[in-house]
């Protein structure tokens, strides 16, 4: 095995992004994405000509950014990053829009979140290739009109839904990532481990990749964990026993969930018996901020069956209540969780 040393094992930036496939036939999962990708990139090559703008959305750690640079990769083209918190200003857009080459790739990350004035510069730049720089302010400002190289943006969101209707329209291709079987969690945890030189049997890949949520990101991230651990108190190889040991060091349960996923639910479940209960409420009993809970949290306990949400606030199911070794209520509807992928 290859192992690292620690004094030049890379930071986590770095191995995330060693981790990620260069081309469309390394990428692993959402096969009718990929279908899909693969026939928009030939048939713009056939033509000659820069493929349609392409939106991709889902949750995070799916590989929308990674599909972002095999779009590049694929194309021959340079690709330019940015996200949309970073675009406040007209002018900031305009000045990454003027630089490009013709044929590069505009990755913006989080495109629901750019700016309104960059957001109505990006209609123009979309479709006629064109942007209109404003020079001067009051009545003698004027209007200067500047074309730019034919580009694709590429667009990823987390929240289709808080797209705005006109810049949703201008995309010529939208996928939506869905989470992963295990299976191919599998997969992507035995070619990760396969860079990072980590010893991993089937036993213990199986055991990673169903505490990871279906993500992949979450996967890889859970392998790294479960490695040191196999270094230091284990001989290196990562079997279903160490991944088990090494996971309740980390506080990640047999479903994914983590320290403050089962905070959340045991606040809910003990102090409130079992709701329903507002967020604000249940994020003060568990000391987190509200958005972090109903981002962060609520998302995965919703897909696994363990809490509702209701117009009176929040509800544990009786699977909350299994998981946490205690006796639901008889009028706790029963949840149970659904096929989570």
């Amino acid at each position: 095995m290859g192992e690292l040393s620690p004094s030049v094992e890379p930071d986590d930036v770095e191995v995330d992004a060693s981790l990620r496939p260069r081309t469309l036939t390394e990428f692993i999962g959402q096969p009718r994405v990929r279908e899909q990708l693969e026939l928009v990139l030939q048939a713009a090559q056939g033509r000659g000509t820069p493929p349609d703008h392409i939106l991709l959305s889902g949750p995070p750690g799916l590989g929308k950014t990674s599909l972002a640079l095999i779009v590049a990769e694929e194309l021959g083209a340079a690709v330019r990053l940015t996200s949309g918190p970073a675009l406040e200003r007209a002018g900031d857009l305009a000045a990454m829009l003027s630089n490009l080459a013709p044929g590069d790739v505009l990755f913006i990350d989080e495109i629901h979140r750019i700016a309104r004035p960059a957001e109505e510069m990006l209609y123009l730049a979309m479709e006629d290739f064109r942007v209109d720089v404003v020079v001067g302010k009051g009545p003698g400002a004027t209007s200067i009109p500047l074309d730019i190289a034919p580009f694709t943006l590429v667009g990823a969101t987390t929240r289709s839904g808080a797209l705005t209707g006109p810049l949703r329209d201008r995309f010529g291709f939208t996928a939506h990532m869905e989470f992963y079987e295990p299976h191919e969690l599998e997969r992507v945890l035995r070619r990760a481990a396969v860079i990072l030189g980590v010893d991993l049997h089937a036993d213990g890949a199986a055991e990673i990749a169903g505490r990871s949520r279906g993500t992949p990101r979450i996967a890889n991230r859970l392998l790294r964990r479960v490695r040191d651990f196999a270094e230091v108190r284990a001989d290196g190889a990562v079997t279903r026993a160490v991944a088990q040991d090494a996971l309740a060091v980390y506080d990640v349960d047999e479903l994914g969930l983590d320290r403050l996923d089962r905070a959340v639910l045991g606040a809910l479940v003990r102090s409130f018996g079992g709701g329903p209960v507002g967020v604000s409420t249940l994020a003060v009993a568990v000391g987190e901020e509200p958005g972090t809970v109903e981002e962060v949290c609520e998302p995965y306990l919703v897909r696994a069956g363990m809490l509702a949400r209701t117009p009176r606030g929040r509800v544990a199911t009786a699977s909350a209540w299994a998981h946490l070794g205690l006796t639901a209520p008889p009028d706790v509807a029963p949840g149970g969780p659904p096929p989570l992928f």
